[in-house]
Parts: structure tokens; C-alpha cells; sequence
């Protein structure tokens, strides 16, 4: 016993290490009582032996309280909840790269082991592809030059190129006081031609017909008579394509061409349900009318589809042999966007010149944005190093084809424009944004799982609460409103694509497309436009004149007088009689005007029925209040049966009718009309 203690009294007298140890073990384990997560188990700092501090540790709560001292108000629970969110965004401490091992590896890289082969050269192949360039452009220019080709019908000369929303009307007032400026009514018209897919082509604001508002359809007003023994007749504001593949002259798939004749002066204009077009009713006369020469022959084919098959030829043969991202990545990007732009959604043009000035001013910048999203938004991440080229040729081009054709694979979503105002009016839209939103919301939950294996998490939730707060600014800025077009949208959420997933080329490919096809049509639109803008030819909430109630003469005139505007801001009147001005009066015009009261000032106006109208016949009339050359709202429409008969006009303002044509569907309407009249001058018609 006694050699036993003094050997452990020696040990402890020199210091023994595994005494040492043994006897730090045991303070540590004292010291670790309390589990390193409880809020009272303090922070260990790793010291060394000369730095040893004999000062008690600080509890864990109390350095917490310190970090938050500003936040002091934040629940406890609540901090350690976003911490440990915070955390989570680190990922995983080793961090995982995603590749996508190719499904039947040998047959994806044949078509790679095939080149190699047969051109281990690189000058070889640098050959070969600007051979396929040429062979590609030229084949495309040829292809879209011989559909431009027109042929002339016998007694009516070359046909004219018109688009899907040309009138012989312009929209609002813009054919002039009793339609002067429109003017032959009748004993003319010209042969035309029609592009493909123009039965979707729909009003956007509300067209008032009469006392009805026609929106979100094409404006189609007539057909063939009830009885169905005649030619179809349509009024003249009417979409002249639409009515064509109404009465089954053209097809709607893929165009074609026709004689246009008007007729002038119709009325009760019959509703159909014809070739996926249900044409409007109209139960009394306009001034305009048109029908459609029977018995037409001419030759016209619509070259888009033929035009998307080469180039779609031709990218996948790039899609599978090109594994350089670059090269695959620009020559896919300049494929889509020189088709889209020149074949299957293209603006309203005079002829081939001014659509290549156009798409070749829009296509220098679009290329140099598509740079930064190849090389700063993860375009060359995702692409670099890719062998799986069967896949990538399904999922990246084939949704890039989907994305950039959505005026075909996503028409039958029922939203015209990604804006408040559409939405709110649109029928199905609210449920079909609903369903978008819940679909990008799992994809991007998809997205956030695959960037935290990355450990590129962070970095990205940096990089879009960027985005979140720059969108509310522009949200708060007085007099703007926020638009969200196509190529914004795209480059929004092309960042969260940047990996090399499937999903990923999926929806990398889609967003690239939809980038192409709103540059490519529209342009670089603003993310930002005033509320006039937005508005186009919609309702501006001015106030409308109070009409009193007419004095009628039947079968011979009515009066209409008036409360006073409000002053001085409207000094005149403007009456519509069947979606016609047929008034445009100013309160000052003097003792010699019409309606003047023995004070000079105008009150009131009288319309005299036409001569030759059938009994009973009715007459739609609507008011608004003039601004020098500015019109206001207008009512919506009162009607007279032209008898003693007088229904007054329902609250609330009717189409607003402009000097100038606003909006996407309006400009198109404008340009076409435009383009119509310019080839006829040429012709001298």
C-alpha cells in the first residue's frame, strides 16, 4: 500500500501526463454539464495554454443577446429559427456538383465519335460548319423570298400583304367626321393576302358595337344572311383576315389570298358560328361594308412552316455534333431569333427590307444581352461539359422552340398582357395566373434543393432579393406602372437555371425562348409605361355628359340637349350615331350653329333619320365631351327604335375613342391599314 502511494504521490509530484490528462478530462467534464445547445451552455474558444483565462465562461442566452441587441424586440425562438434558416443556405459542408450522366451513353456521343472519326481536323470542321451556314441561310432566304412571290388575279392586279388586324375602318375616330377620310364606301377594293394563325388575333380593350362591348375575340361583325341565301357581308371596321376565314375563303392554319369588294351602305348584319369564328350581330346600318369575291383563283402559301422546319433541321444537327457550349449556345440563339422575327410571329411590314432593318436593329443588342446571359447568368455553366446531346437536344432546344413560338404552344392561356388592368378584365385569367404561380412556385423549390447541394444558395437569394427590391421601387414610382414582358420575365429567372440538371435544361430552354420571341416581335419593350400607355384605347374615367331626355319626332328626327360640362376644362361635344361621328360641336361656334340658343352658345343637336331605312330600325347614339381636339369617355350607347321609342344610356363609360389608335392591337391595326394604302398608291388604285 505504502509503495502504491508513494509511487502515485511521485507521479503526482512530476507531473505526469496521463495524470494531467486524466485530471483535465475530469474539470472538462464538469465544465460540459450542460449540452452544448441549451441557451445557458456557453461558447467554447479554443485557447492556447498561455492565453488560459480563470474568468468564467459567458452563457450562451447572453452572448445571443448581444449579437441581437438591436433586435432585442425578436423573439428568442424566432432568432433561433433564422439562424438556423441562415444556416441552412451554407448547404452541405462538403458541397456536391451536379453532371448529368447521359442515359445510353454510346448512342448520345455517336454522333460526336462519328465527327471525330471522319474529321479529327479542327480546321476541318470549322469548314464544315460555315458550310452549314450557308447552306442553312441560303436554303432560309430562298425558302422565304419564293413565298413572298405573289401572283396577280385577272381584273384586279398583284395581291397586297396585309396583316391579321387590317381594316378598312381605322379604329375610334379615326376615319374622320361622317367617315370622310375612309372614303370610297363602295364601288372598290383590291386583292389581298392573309398570313396563317390570324384567327387568334383579338381585340384587347373593348370595341363597342352598337350598344354591345366586344373584347378578347376577333373583331368579326356580319356574315352570311340568316337565311343564308347570299354573300356573307361585314361591316367595315371589321377585321378583313378574321372575316375571310369567317366565310371560308382563307384558311386559318396556314392563310391565303382573296378578293375583298365593298359594298357600302348595309345593314343588319347577321351573327355566325363559322371555321372556329363566331362573328357579332349588329341590328341596324353602317356606312362601310364588305364581302368577298366567290369563285377567286390565286396561288398563295404562307412559307412559316416550311420556314421552321429547315431551321428546326438545322439546329438539331448542331444540337447533337457540337459539344463547344459557345458554338451551340450562339448558333441556336441566332437560329430561333432570325425565325421568329422573319417567319412565325412577325410585325406588319411593307415588304422583306424593312422586316430584315427591323429584326437586324433588334438583333445587335439582343445579341449582346444573350453574351452576358451566356457568360454571367449560367447559360455556359449549365452547357460546359455536357454529353448527354440527345437530351440536350430534347429538353434545352426543344424548349427554347416552345418558348419562342408561344404564339402558338401557349395561345390557349387566357392572357394577353401580364398586367393589372388585363387580368382584372380578362375572363380565365386570374385562374390560369393562379396555376402559373403554384407551377414556378414548386420548380423554384425544385431549383433552391439542387443550389443548397451546390452551396451556390446564398449566393443566389443575394442576387434576387437585388431583384425583389429594385421591383418595389419601381412599384412605388409615382405615375409608372410595372410591365412584365416576355424577355424580362427570362431574365429574371434565368440565374436560378445555372445548373446542370434536367430540369434545368428544361427550363433554361423555355426562358431563352421566351426572351427570342419577345425581342424578336415586340422589341425592348419598358418595364415601366405610364397608366395612358398601358391604357392604349381602354377608358380613361373622364367624367360623361349627362343627356337629357330627347324630344322625338318619329320616323324623322330626335333632339338631344345637355347639362352643362363641367368648366372650363371641355368646351364642345362629340356624338356617335352607329359607332360613327356624326357631330363634333363646340359650344362657342356662334348663332349660326346648329342648335345655338339666342346666347351664341350651342345646347343641344338633332339628328335626322336617313331616308330609305327600314321601319323600325334602330339607331345607337353615344356622347362624350370634347378638349380642342381631345375626346373624352364616351357613354355607352342609348338607343332609339326610330319611333317614340327611346332607351336611355346604361351608367358608366363605353369604349374611349382617341384621335390616335393606342395600344399593341391598335398599332398593328394602323401599321396593316397603312401598308394596305401604301401598295395601293403605288398601283395608283
Amino acid at each position: 500500500m505504502g509503495e502504491t502511494n508513494d509511487i502515485e504521490r511521485e507521479a503526482g509530484v512530476n507531473g505526469d501526463s496521463s495524470g494531467t490528462t486524466s485530471t483535465a478530462a475530469s474539470s472538462n467534464a464538469n465544465i460540459l454539464i450542460v449540452d452544448n445547445n441549451h441557451p445557458d451552455a456557453p461558447i467554447r474558444e479554443a485557447r492556447n495554454a498561455d492565453e488560459a483565462d480563470s474568468s468564467p465562461p459567458t452563457p450562451r442566452f447572453i452572448q445571443d443577446e448581444n449579437s441581437w441587441k438591436r433586435f432585442k424586440w425578436v423573439p428568442y425562438p424566432v432568432r433561433r429559427w433564422i439562424k438556423a434558416g441562415v444556416e441552412w443556405t451554407e448547404g452541405p459542408a462538403v458541397p456536391r456538383r451536379f453532371r448529368i450522366e447521359p442515359l445510353f451513353p454510346q448512342v448520345q456521343q455517336f454522333p460526336i465519335v462519328l465527327l471525330n472519326r471522319y474529321l479529327p481536323n479542327k480546321l476541318h470542321r470549322a469548314a464544315l460548319v460555315l458550310v452549314l451556314y450557308v447552306v442553312w441561310i441560303v436554303s432560309f432566304a430562298f425558302t422565304l423570298k419564293n413565298g413572298q412571290s405573289v401572283s396577280e388575279i385577272a381584273e384586279w392586279g398583284r395581291l397586297v400583304k396585309i396583316g391579321c388586324g387590317s381594316t378598312y375602318w381605322i379604329a375610334g375616330n379615326g376615319c374622320g367626321l361622317d367617315g370622310i377620310d375612309c372614303r370610297p364606301f363602295d364601288d372598290g377594293g383590291f386583292p389581298f393576302r392573309c398570313p396563317g394563325n390570324c384567327g387568334s388575333y383579338q381585340v384587347l380593350n373593348p370595341r363597342a358595337v352598337g350598344d354591345q362591348e366586344v373584347i378578347y375575340k376577333p373583331l368579326v361583325v356580319g356574315g352570311p344572311p340568316a337565311d343564308g341565301d347570299g354573300p356573307a357581308i361585314y361591316r367595315g371596321d371589321s377585321f378583313i383576315c378574321g372575316s375571310a376565314i369567317h366565310a371560308g375563303v382563307i384558311s386559318d392554319a396556314t392563310g391565303g389570298c382573296g378578293v375583298v369588294r365593298l359594298v357600302g351602305l348595309q345593314s343588319n348584319y347577321n351573327s355566325t358560328k363559322r371555321n372556329g369564328i363566331t362573328s357579332v350581330p349588329f341590328d341596324s346600318y353602317f356606312p362601310l361594308s364588305f364581302t368577298f369575291e366567290p369563285d377567286v383563283e390565286c396561288s398563295s402559301r404562307d412559307p412559316r412552316w416550311s420556314l421552321l422546319a429547315i431551321s428546326v433541321v438545322f439546329t438539331t444537327v448542331f444540337s447533337l455534333f457540337v459539344s463547344h457550349p459557345g458554338l451551340f449556345f450562339f448558333t441556336q440563339f441566332s437560329g430561333l431569333f432570325w425565325t421568329v422575327g422573319m417567319a412565325m410571329d412577325t410585325p406588319n411590314y411593307t415588304d422583306l427590307a424593312s422586316l430584315f432593318s427591323r429584326e437586324i436593329g433588334l438583333y445587335l443588342p439582343a445579341m449582346f444581352v444573350a453574351w452576358v446571359m451566356y457568360d454571367k447568368m449560367g447559360i455556359r455553366r449549365t452547357l460546359k461539359g455536357l454529353t448527354a446531346h440527345v437530351e440536350k437536344t430534347i429538353l434545352w432546344l426543344g424548349g427554347a422552340w416552345v418558348g419562342s413560338l408561344t404564339n402558338y404552344t401557349f395561345d390557349f392561356i387566357p392572357i394577353q398582357r401580364l398586367n393589372s388592368h388585363d387580368i382584372n378584365q380578362q375572363p380565365g385569367a386570374r385562374a390560369a395566373l393562379a396555376i402559373i404561380i403554384i407551377v414556378l412556385f414548386f420548380a423554384v423549390v425544385f431549383q433552391i434543393w439542387f443550389f443548397r447541394q451546390e452551396a451556390r444558395l446564398r449566393s443566389h437569394l443575394k442576387l434576387y432579393g437585388l431583384f425583389a427590391v429594385c421591383l418595389i421601387i419601381f412599384l412605388l414610382l409615382p405615375g409608372q406602372n410595372l410591365r412584365i414582358h416576355h424577355y424580362i420575365l427570362a431574365l429574371l429567372l434565368l440565374p436560378g437555371t445555372s445548373l446542370q440538371t434536367r430540369p434545368s435544361l428544361l427550363f433554361q430552354g423555355l426562358l431563352l425562348g421566351l426572351f427570342i420571341n419577345g425581342i424578336a416581335r415586340w422589341g425592348f419593350d419598358p418595364v415601366l409605361q405610364t397608366a395612358l400607355a398601358l391604357r392604349g384605347d381602354a377608358p380613361i374615367q373622364s367624367p360623361l355628359p349627362v343627356i337629357d331626355e330627347p324630344k322625338i319626332s318619329p320616323n324623322t328626327s330626335i333632339t338631344f340637349s345637355w347639362e352643362a360640362p363641367p368648366a372650363p376644362s371641355y368646351d364642345g361635344i362629340s356624338v356617335l350615331v352607329n359607332d360613327v361621328e356624326r357631330f363634333r360641336t363646340y359650344f362657342d361656334d356662334g348663332n349660326s350653329a346648329p342648335g345655338a340658343g339666342s346666347s351664341g352658345v350651342v345646347s343641344n343637336v338633332t339628328w335626322t333619320r336617313p331616308k330609305g331605312l327600314v321601319k323600325d330600325e334602330p339607331e345607337y347614339f353615344r356622347f362624350a365631351w370634347v378638349s380642342g381636339g381631345t375626346r373624352g369617355d364616351y357613354t355607352k350607347a342609348g338607343r332609339w327604335d326610330g319611333r317614340e321609342g327611346w332607351e336611355e344610356m346604361k351608367t358608366g363609360p363605353s369604349l374611349r375613342v382617341r384621335d390616335e389608335v393606342g395600344g399593341r392591337e391598335g398599332q398593328g391595326m394602323e401599321e396593316a391599314r397603312e401598308v394596305m394604302m401604301v401598295d395601293l398608291r403605288k398601283r395608283g388604285v
